[in-house]
């Protein structure tokens, strides 16, 4: 266990894929502080998802980290599908039609079909649809059976299976295909810790897909994507059934217009942390870094932005997928999330909450750490832990004071990766009396220099060492050498 390895508290997701398809590249991303590892089941196959999952973790293992998987599902992208001849252009006041009828093949300048058969029901005379996230706008003038009649607001080059969006939402596809109802059972089977759905629209979607990884018996927690029009209108409910929210700026950006997007990520993440769930930034934070060595000036204010948000991790998609510095990527965010951090400390009194009543006695607990840490000298937090909720609950408050979750468990060591501030130390208490339990923690903890002779920490712990959600105690130790 490395030192350094606890100087950031917000986390960084980064997406797997051919640029990463090696372990050297995957055990320096790991090493340059990748804390997720995203993989996106849009593209590539289950042997191809497999095969990266394995080297990640053999990756992670060979780097001293411990890193946790996060399966994104497809979801029902509405698509165009193919030219028979190549990209078109399409020019401002031409007529375009989108007809699901087409042979999927035959798109030409005139018209291209749709993969979503049911997009017809969907739209209406005066409607605007939005292709390849927002590039090309299109006017709809008529519907005639199959077929979508369209005017070119705003052309451009359209190539083949580009996604296609209704402006102000309302396209009817439910949120788990098929696909995915067979990707959740992937995930189940091969341990993910965490599962994304794409295009939620309420929390039925996040209760059905809970219900079929449970019958998986998979142990992921399950986060939300937040991408249409329809999970603005439903945002609380959703964020109530999930386990954590992602914001997921491109297709809501398209949705919602691009204008509204800072209000809509300050809005989110600020729900999800009120009602203790996570939440993850994502979509073109350092876009610009699948081409070029170092980030624009406008995207490190992007991510720092986030950062003080409170956010409790930053994603990079195709900058690692696909992109040609992947190691660099992930460094520059670290980087910058450091020095978003180091202002906001300087600049800002931790807030902790005081008021309400609490359901659970591991949230008062921790929200009583939270408060206590901002009033006396403590150097870090231990929370000895089953299932990673008590510093979970901890993390939900701001403080420049490290949590680290003390477990067995190799998924509670996994799942917390994604917890601003908190940090997964492996450690077993289920046979250790008091005295040989602090002098184990002290040694721990000093070995690594994390803290030093003398130093306060507190403690947290359950009566009963080993049972989950038992967490009920809260001491305040001295370290010492034994």
């Amino acid at each position: 266990m490395d030192s350094t390895m606890f100087l950031r508290r917000t986390k960084i997701v980064a997406t797997l894929g051919p640029a990463t398809d090696d372990a050297d590249t995957l055990w320096e991303m790991c090493r340059a502080g990748l804390d997720v590892a995203r993989v996106n089941f849009s593209h590539g196959t289950q042997e191809d998802h497999l095969r990266r999952i394995e080297l990640l973790r053999t990756a992670s293992l060979r780097a001293g980290r411990y890193v946790g998987i996060l399966a994104d599902l497809s979801g029902p992208k509405i698509r165009i599908e193919s030219f028979r001849d190549g990209p078109v252009q399409l020019v401002e006041g031409a007529a375009f039609a989108l007809d699901t009828a087409l042979d999927p093949k035959a798109g030409n300048i005139d018209a291209v079909g749709v993969a979503y058969k049911a997009l017809p029901q969907d739209v209406h005379h005066g409607d605007t649809l939005l292709l390849n996230d927002g590039l090309i706008v299109l006017e709809v003038t008529g519907v005639h059976g199959t077929r979508i009649d369209t005017r070119v607001v705003l052309g451009g080059e359209l190539s083949n299976r580009k996604g296609v969006n209704r402006k102000g939402g309302g396209i009817s596809a439910p949120a788990l295909t098929d696909k995915d109802r067979a990707d959740i059972r992937f995930a189940a089977q091969h341990g993910l810790d965490y599962l994304a759905l794409s295009f939620v629209r309420d929390a039925k979607d996040v209760n059905e897909a809970r219900k079929l990884l449970l019958e998986a018996e998979g142990h992921a927690r399950i986060i939300a994507k937040i991408e249409r029009h329809e999970a603005i209108d439903n945002l609380n409910e959703i964020i109530d059934a999930s386990d954590g929210v992602m914001v997921a700026r491109g297709d809501l950006g398209v949705e919602m217009g691009y204008a509204a997007l800072t209000g809509l990520q300050k809005t989110i993440i600020h729900e999800a942390r009120g009602r203790d769930r996570v939440v993850i930034t994502a979509t073109q934070m350092m876009e610009s870094m699948i081409t070029n060595p170092v980030p624009t000036r406008a995207e490190v204010s992007d991510v720092a932005n986030a950062v003080m948000d409170g956010t409790d991790a930053v994603m990079l998609s195709a900058e690692s997928a696909t992109g040609k510095y992947p190691v660099k990527a992930v460094a520059a965010m670290a980087e910058v999330i450091e020095g978003a951090e180091r202002y906001q400390l300087a600049h800002e009194r931790t807030r902790h909450r005081v008021g309400g009543s609490f359901e659970l006695i591991e949230k008062a607990i921790a929200t009583s750490v939270m408060y206590t840490s901002n009033l006396v000298k403590v150097k870090a937090i231990v929370a000895l832990t089953e299932s990673g909720s008590t510093p979970m609950f901890m993390s939900r408050i701001r403080s420049d004071i490290p949590i680290y979750a003390f477990t067995r468990h190799e998924i509670t060591r996994r799942r917390v990766t994604l917890y601003r501030g908190v940090y997964p130390v492996s450690f077993d208490v289920s046979s250790k009396d008091s005295n040989t339990l602090y002098a184990s923690i002290f040694t721990l903890l000093l070995n690594v220099g994390l803290v030093e002779e003398g130093d306060l920490v507190i403690l947290t712990k359950g009566e009963l060492s080993g049972v989950s959600g038992g967490t009920n105690s809260l001491k305040i130790l001295e370290v010492r050498r034994s």
